[in-house]
């Protein structure tokens, strides 16, 4: 079962075709979706029903997978639910750089200082971090160097933050799943 957390644009066409592609990987992917605009709702939201996904299916090694926002929240999210995670150009400081797209971008800030106290080092080795090297949104340089010490990162030569083909990643998230 691999578990999908879109970014902030929930209604893109794109997060279908993301869907679609992680089907070849496992035939069991689900869409988790969430608000984007009220971040303690959405974390209480996404730890509600990724704990009765995982409980409905009898996979022994699901995966949540998130781009963007959906990252930010894939990490954590997988963390508290003891399960791994693949973190697509994930936005790691929507308090930062979406604060005008949200409605109270300071509850992302709470939510940080509320996780578990160095949560990324009991997390390391189970999360993925693919980055595209041409995101117009993120600066993945920051992202690495904020990740790399916890997590494998992989780097994408082509795609951009919305990473609309996953074809070249296929492999790689199946191995990662699988490990």
């Amino acid at each position: 079962m691999i578990l999908y957390l879109h970014g902030f644009d929930a209604t893109s066409p794109g997060n279908h075709d993301k869907m679609r592609q992680l089907q070849f990987i496992d035939d069991d992917v689900r869409l988790i979706s969430y608000s984007t605009q009220h971040p303690k709702n959405d974390m209480q939201h996404l730890l509600n029903e990724v704990s009765k996904q995982i409980a409905s299916s009898d996979d022994k090694a699901p995966l949540i997978l998130g781009v963007g926002l959906g990252g930010f929240w894939a990490e954590r999210i997988g963390f508290l639910n003891g399960i791994k995670s693949v973190l697509i150009n994930p936005n790691l400081k929507p308090e930062d750089n979406m604060a005008e797209h949200i409605d109270r971008p300071e509850e992302y800030a709470d939510i940080a200082n509320k996780c578990v106290k160095d949560f990324r080092a009991l997390n390391a080795g189970k999360a993925l971090c693919i980055l595209a090297r041409q995101d117009d949104v993120n600066d993945n340089a920051k992202v690495e160097s904020t990740l790399k010490e916890y997590y494998s990162i992989e780097w994408d030569e082509a795609q951009q933050h919305k990473f609309v083909s996953l074809a070249g990643q296929l492999q790689l998230i199946k191995a990662f799943k699988a490990s």
